[in-house]
């Protein structure tokens, strides 16, 4: 993917970075780690355009139901997202988020389909409601537009991550500034059929809320829905972005240059955070990107991409730093896309080099010891050029690890 790098910069912050928006976060008493914060905000000063993409699970959490039907007016104007409960195949799930959402309301003196609800955690286990609602006018209280507040909400939505995942671009249009900022979590259950995890992303751009939802669900698709840590699609997932609008006078309305600025920087920025969540894949040791090159058409370049990615055997040749180019093939030919498997070319790259495993289909001689130190380093790019057309797709996952086995074994408790 090409960015105008000349127009994107990255800046400090996560979600307080645009214009018009404020967050905090906290431990409201969810985990039982006091030091884990469990409860996070975000809070917008005015009336923002809203758009949201979400899981395709037809087991999905009570708050995806809730918030799916809170943004169908394209507005909104706060988030509350809660770790530690995924508030999923209970009773009284949507009870519960609705009784979120009427706090939040009530708190922060705006309506309550203004709110959106999310929740992540262990699934099927009642949610106890009365830590949110408490919080929540502590959080209100302490909502800030600090670069530390945003922080504080970004580390309350963890769950295995091992990272908090925060970013921030501007980008120029007209004379004006305008800023994107995100934060996500996700590090398992990552194999998106919409988005991944949970992603909550501010703007200050000035657009309308149908141009929003045409921009979110066109990133979405080379972005977060390119992302798989294991194959497992969640129950939670949700990306929404709320737009204040207080960057420029100038609405975006229709598909001109000022939309395509903002589509270049929002896909930015949402590569960033994919790319982060696939890195912190539970217990990866390794970021893998897999490129499929010179297909005849993108739909099939993307199958054949995703499938490398999502393939546990190449996942575990690449912890092992095993050159096993077969296990890519392999993964190419089930992927359910007519390909020439006589054209097939693939590459091994990373920081330590380049290297040629296989050409036209088969073994090309190469140094064992160097395809090894090559395969050693923290990011990997598998690169196949299927020399069959001009259309290219890429993919994000990571390794395999014993380490995966454990946190996942034992995640309940």
């Amino acid at each position: 993917m090409d960015f105008n790098s000349e127009n994107i910069k990255m800046t400090d912050g996560g979600v307080t970075a645009p214009l018009g928006f404020k967050a905090s976060g906290m431990h409201c008493g969810l985990r039982k780690n006091k030091a884990k914060k469990d409860l996070a905000m975000i809070f917008a000063e005015c009336d923002c355009s809203v758009a949201g993409v979400f899981t395709q699970n037809k087991v999905f959490a009570a708050p995806v139901g809730v918030t799916r039907e809170n943004i169908k007016n394209g507005h909104a104007r706060a988030v509350i997202c809660n770790s530690g409960n995924a508030n999923t195949c209970n009773s009284d799930g949507y009870d519960k988020a609705h009784a979120t959402c009427k706090a939040v309301a009530e708190a922060l003196g705006i309506e309550e389909s203004d709110v959106i609800v999310a929740s992540t955690g262990v699934i099927g286990v009642p949610l106890p409601i009365e830590p949110i609602l408490a919080g929540i006018p502590v959080l209100a209280g302490q909502l800030d537009r600090s670069f530390e507040a945003a922080e504080d909400a970004a580390t309350a939505i963890m769950t295995t991550d091992t990272k908090k995942k925060e970013f921030a671009v501007t980008y120029n249009c007209d004379g004006n500034v305008i800023r994107i900022g995100g934060m996500c979590k996700g590090s398992g259950m990552i194999e998106p059929n919409m988005a991944t995890m949970l992603g909550f992303i501010t703007t200050d751009v000035a657009i309308t809320p149908n141009m929003l939802q045409k921009a979110l669900s066109t990133v979405i698709a080379d972005t977060f829905n390119m992302v798989s840590v294991d194959g497992d699609t969640s129950t939670n997932d949700m990306v929404t972005v709320l737009a204040s609008g207080l960057a420029s006078d100038k609405v975006i309305d229709s598909e001109d240059y000022a939309y395509e600025a903002f589509l270049d920087a929002l896909r930015f920025i949402c590569t960033k955070m994919c790319t982060a969540i696939a890195a912190d894949g539970e217990g990866a040791t390794k970021l893998l990107t897999a490129d499929v090159r010179n297909f005849k058409d993108i739909p099939g370049a993307k199958k054949l991409a995703k499938s490398v990615i999502n393939s546990s055997l190449v996942k575990t040749a690449m912890y092992g730093a095993d050159a096993n180019w077969g296990r890519i093939l392999c993964a190419l030919g089930y992927a359910g896309i007519d390909i020439d498997t006589d054209k097939i070319d693939v590459r091994f790259i990373s920081k330590a080099g380049s290297i040629l495993v296989c050409e036209n289909g088969r073994g090309y001689p190469f140094d064992e010891d160097e395809a090894k130190k090559i395969l050693s380093e923290h990011k990997i790019t598998i690169d196949v050029d299927m020399k069959d057309g001009n259309e290219s797709a890429r993919a994000w996952g990571c390794d395999l690890s014993y380490e995966y086995v454990r946190i996942n074994g034992d995640y309940r408790s």
